[in-house]
């Protein structure tokens, strides 16, 4: 069953995907204005960091074609494979058919979800995750090990490291981190990223107890309305974000050629 999506007003979704690119901090970001579309550039794994995507769901002002042409030319001058982050939306159907009609391919559904950092921190308020100004080489441990692959999360640490004003959460036991996450804050929402649990402390609740470090200090910093991004077929992880008060705001696909990469 597809869950039901909370609409957003214009001003959130643009400040939810101008949040998110700051908190996986790509290497370049180039823009087409006139469009209102961001233009993440980025060698690592992170799709979020590497992918065009519109500020405002509302079909393009010029031809999709003639878009598409325009956001390859950006990404072809620094040398990138292009590929494209679009919200499932019927004002992006003629995007979608001129992306079909070059070749792309739809794959990854993902959703954008929205809370609040008083639901989760109910979660696991009794022993939230410890919270701290930089990652250490036990929260990166946690995304390198047995069940992850170990490039993607070598990227992902690269990408939550480098990002302005991250703090990480870390749930420890006799000198070993068994779970972690971070979250990033700006543009008036908090946002959740990188939750790893290691295969052998799975179905304990760290990941409660994760979610309740980062609200507790989403809190203590003035942050109430927190979101994230979730595929769409992780169903231990949208149980979880239930249980944390979190709803599907939209839906969203990458869209890339394969002979591209």
């Amino acid at each position: 069953m597809t869950a039901a999506h909370q609409p957003l007003a214009a001003a959130d979704i643009e400040a939810i995907e101008r949040a998110t690119l700051d908190a996986v901090a790509p290497q370049w970001v180039d823009a087409l204005d006139d469009e209102a579309w961001l233009l993440p550039m980025d060698p690592g794994t992170v799709g979020r960091a590497r992918s065009a995507v519109p500020l405002r769901h509302q079909a393009p002002h010029a031809d999709p074609t003639r878009l598409l042409e325009r956001i390859e030319e950006r990404y072809a001058a620094r040398g990138f494979p292009t590929q494209l982050r679009v919200a499932e939306a019927a004002c992006f159907d003629d995007l979608a058919n001129a992306m079909t009609a070059r070749g792309y391919q739809a794959a990854k559904p993902t959703q954008t979800q929205t809370g609040t950092a008083r639901a989760m921190l109910a979660l696991g308020a009794d022993a939230p995750a410890q919270i701290d100004a930089a990652p250490d080489a036990a929260w990166a441990q946690v995304f390198l090990g047995p069940g992850f692959d170990p490039v993607d999360g070598g990227s992902r640490v690269q990408a939550l490291s480098r990002a302005s004003g991250n703090l990480y959460a870390s749930v420890r036991e006799d000198g070993a981190t068994l779970a972690a996450g971070a979250v990033s804050f700006g543009h008036g929402w908090a946002s959740v990223h990188g939750m790893r649990t290691v295969q052998t402390a799975r179905g304990r609740g760290l990941a409660g107890r994760v979610l309740a470090g980062l609200a507790g200090a989403a809190l203590e910093r003035g942050y109430e309305r927190v979101f994230l991004q979730v595929e769409a077929g992780n169903e231990p992880a949208l149980a979880l974000y239930r249980r944390a008060g979190f709803a599907p705001a939209w839906t969203y696909r990458y869209w890339h050629r394969p002979e591209a990469g």
